[in-house]
């Protein structure tokens, strides 16, 4: 018998806070193709449509006001539960399933949450650690990673309960859903996918599955390959520079590995404890890549666990995709819906095969898989939950964004053929304060006029939008400083710098306001223009509102233009909410550094750093430029290479300030001379 309830869960979290206000325009470089005959790719490898180097993010908005201070909290979730499997589903964090527990072994087949601890990992950066995360749309932890889902009740193909997952992407404007099924006497969780192109042209289409897995001696990924990606390297696995990869907790330094599986063979992954049970993973044929990643045990692969875990746990991440590698996108056509089923079951093999020799493990491993779930099985199971794709939801149980909503209510009022199907039900009850003046421009013809000192709302990139928003200008409605800084937000997303530039100068010249000046001041840097930058950064601070993103960005053209009086000047008059903000005392640091007042770098570097990037490295810079100088100071010498390949062996930093991943040049591997066509098992 098959179980759906809804529960609090209660877990330790920190806070998210409000979203920046300020937008994250798009990189300047747009979508490039990958150098395939570069890096000896074959051709069966080729099916992308290039490497999504971009950084998108709008009309989302970067999520950084997060803090370290986690309390007892109660999220909403669902549980979904038969004689062998509970799994558990937390809709507010992006639809992540936290919990897959296999009921006879006690053993849970996912890394739990243990606590909700935001690091700066995703492409609006804020992420947590586990479960099983849902990435689409674009390269990276995908934008709805830490905000809520749309989740229902729907009846599954055997008239048990089931759960619906549905979301709309606003970047690239298309619905996707996840069907999770737990049939009464299944073994396995099931999950359907749907993306689906409601436009005439093609998108350029990513999809990853991301499973975080416990990490612990002895634990071992396995995949039916003998060849893997490194970026776009070709490199025979599972042994590296003499270090077998497929232990996690055997390799010093972060990395990931693409297993290059034969394009005939069943598509799946395992993760096998040393007594050869654990978790297996497996798909119909479009899923196609399959990826480990994992931190290293290196000081910055542990400090970085311990910053999204807490102390005492690790985990590294396995994944599952719909091309080759995370680095290009595949082309869907127009109109088109693709759809696959994906399994997660416990694992229980021979241990001594699946320990033992590469190919005998993955061997072992394909026998048992094909025992416990045949490929026609899955096949004819993903047939019974396409009827269930389909059909309407039972009932709502939680409610996600309001976005799509309002462009289900945008598109019927502009006669638009219906692109939402109906079995994704977005409704007037999913609008909230966010889409209302969006709502307003809709049914009123502008957008509401706001005091120039508040925040001026969410953003709009869509053409649609734009132009009801230039129409709503042009009829006098809507021209106001409001309108023209949205219209500006909407032309440079678009590439249109000259018509973002007299937007947001229009938006000035209507009334002075510091959003538009810091506008103007980020398109003078695209240009090299710090001086004006500078000066629109200026503007900007002193019409206001002053807040600590504005400030952050401000600071890196006084360091640019090494105006180091007014740098220290405008960090001395920070009110204590901004100059107490890790970003600030990361630049009092730098300031320190180059004074040479030493104590007191040491001093500040003597505390948590909590928003980190990914790769970042900048608290360790910071601690070897202390003891160069230093050292330098003492001996008399100067600071030279040899000083500085001296102080990273002797000076060691502190590991809650070493977030260093990348630590051996072995971590460089060269693509082999020669590359199969058709790489075999």
């Amino acid at each position: 018998m098959t179980t759906l309830t809804v529960a609090p869960y209660r877990i330790p979290a920190a806070t998210l806070g409000p979203d920046n206000p300020l937008p994250a325009f798009r990189a300047t470089e747009l979508d490039s193709k990958v150098d395939f005959a570069a890096n000896r790719i074959p051709t069966e490898d080729q099916p992308g449509m290039g490497w999504q180097t971009g950084f998108r993010v709008l009309p989302y908005r970067i999520q950084d006001n997060y803090n370290r201070v986690r309390q007892p909290s109660e999220l909403f979730s669902v549980v979904l539960e038969n004689d062998h499997l509970r799994v558990t589903v937390l809709p507010p964090i992006g639809g992540l399933v936290t919990e897959i527990l296999h009921k006879a072994s006690g053993k849970q087949l996912i890394a739990k949450n243990t606590i909700l601890q935001p690091g700066n990992l995703a492409l609006r950066n804020a992420w947590v650690y586990g479960g099983i995360e849902w990435n689409t749309a674009q390269l990276g932890h995908h934008y709805l990673t830490m905000s809520p889902f749309h989740t229902a009740r729907i009846t599954g193909s055997q008239g048990e309960p089931a759960l619906r997952l549905y979301a709309w992407d606003r970047v690239k404007c298309f619905p996707y859903q996840i069907d999770l099924h737990l049939p009464p006497d299944s073994r396995f969780l099931f999950a359907r996918i749907r993306l689906i192109n409601p436009h005439d042209r093609v998108l350029p289409m990513y999809w990853w599955t991301n499973m975080g897995v416990d990490e612990f001696v002895g634990r071992r990924y396995v995949a039916p390959a003998t060849t893997a990606f490194k970026f776009t390297q070709l490199v025979d696995i599972p042994v590296l520079d003499g270090v077998d990869h497929s232990y996690p907790t055997r390799v010093d330094y972060s990395y990931d590995l693409f297993c290059r599986i034969p394009a005939a063979d069943r598509k799946w992954l395992a993760v096998v404890d040393p007594d050869g049970t654990g978790l297996v993973h497996t798909s119909t044929a479009r899923l196609v890549g399959r990826k480990l990643f994992a931190w290293g045990t290196g000081p910055g692969g542990c400090r970085w666990q311990e910053q999204l875990c807490g102390p005492g746990q690790r985990f590294f991440e396995v994944q599952a995709g719909l091309a080759r590698t995370q680095f290009h996108s595949l082309p869907m056509p127009a109109g088109a819906q693709w759809t696959w089923t994906e399994a997660f079951g416990h694992l229980a093999a021979d241990p001594a095969k699946v320990h033992g020799e590469w190919a005998s493990a993955g061997q072992e491993i394909g026998r048992v898989l094909e025992s416990s779930l045949p490929t026609a099985e899955l096949d004819r199971l993903d047939g019974e939950f396409a009827k269930v794709t389909a059909t309407a939801p039972a009932e709502i149980l939680y409610r996600g964004l309001g976005w799509a909503a309002l462009e289900k209510q945008r598109a019927a009022r502009q006669g638009e053929r219906a692109t939402l199907p109906a079995e994704l039900p977005y409704t007037a009850a999913d609008l909230g304060p966010a889409q209302q003046p969006w709502l307003e421009l809709l049914e009123h013809g502008a957008l509401p006029l706001s005091a120039p000192d508040q925040d001026p709302g969410e953003y709009m990139i869509q053409p649609e939008w734009q132009a009801l928003l230039q129409a709503s200008i042009g009829s006098g409605k809507g021209d106001h400083w409001r309108s023209w800084l949205h219209l500006g937000v909407m032309r440079l997303e678009a590439a249109d710098e000259a018509g973002a530039e007299d937007a947001w100068s229009r938006s000035i010249q209507l009334t002075p306001n510091g959003w538009a000046y810091r506008n103007l001041a980020v398109l003078a840097l695209r240009h090299q223009d710090r001086e004006t930058a500078l000066a629109c950064f200026t503007k900007a601070w002193e019409i206001g509102p002053q807040l600590t993103p504005l400030a952050l960005e401000m600071i890196p053209v006084l360091n640019d233009l090494a105006r180091w009086d007014d740098l220290r000047s405008f960090l001395s008059a920070l009110p204590a909410d901004i100059s107490s903000h890790e970003r600030i005392q990361l630049e009092l640091c730098k300031q320190a550094l180059r004074d040479g007042e030493l104590d007191t770098l040491e001093r500040l570097l003597d505390r948590d750093y909590d928003g980190i990037r990914e790769g970042e490295t900048i608290l360790s810079d910071l601690w070897f430029g202390m003891h160069e100088k230093r050292l330098a100071a003492a001996e008399s010498i100067p600071v030279d290479d040899a000083l500085k390949a001296r102080v990273r062996r002797e000076c060691p930093p502190p590991a809650r300030i070493d977030f260093r991943m990348w630590t051996r040049e072995a971590n460089k591997y060269t693509a082999p001379q020669a590359v199969p066509e058709d790489p075999k098992p």
